[in-house]
């Protein structure tokens, strides 16, 4: 159903939720966030911008397998915004998909971004497992 034409909306009322669900963000108050995200994803579910701010908020908030879901939708749309893959990375990782994760981040390690480089490089020292040192390594 177009939603949208139901409810007579255009891009301002859209706008209008959009606001208010980020306010919510910057509370801090992610589950009411995630309730404005979600209709904004039902009323609109083509928008890139949505897509990534739900599933990140469903990652922030541990429901990790809704997470990826959109996820991977906005990466459908867009499949090199880094921040997206970088949550993505964090998904797998929460998920256990370590193999899958740490080839993720060790891509998104060699970004020019410093702040994605950064945050993939902690993620791979977080996750990856420790070499033993030998002692033919001194």
């Amino acid at each position: 159903m177009e939603w949208l034409s139901v409810l007579g909306w255009g891009k301002e009322e859209l706008e209008d939720v959009r606001f208010i669900g980020y306010s919510y963000i910057k509370q801090g108050k992610y589950d009411t966030a995630t309730t404005f995200y979600e209709a904004l994803v039902l009323l609109n579910p083509e928008s890139l911008y949505d897509l990534q701010t739900l599933g990140a908020l469903y990652l922030q908030t541990g429901n990790n397998l809704m997470a990826l879901n959109y996820i991977e939708k906005a990466l459908k749309l867009d499949p090199t915004h880094l921040p997206t893959l970088l949550n993505r990375t964090k998904t797998l990782f929460m998920l256990g998909y370590k193999r899958q994760a740490l080839a993720q981040a060790k891509v998104l390690e060699k970004c020019q971004q410093e702040q994605i480089s950064n945050q993939a490089q902690a993620l791979i020292m977080a996750y990856e497992p420790i070499r033993k040192i030998e002692s033919s390594d001194f």
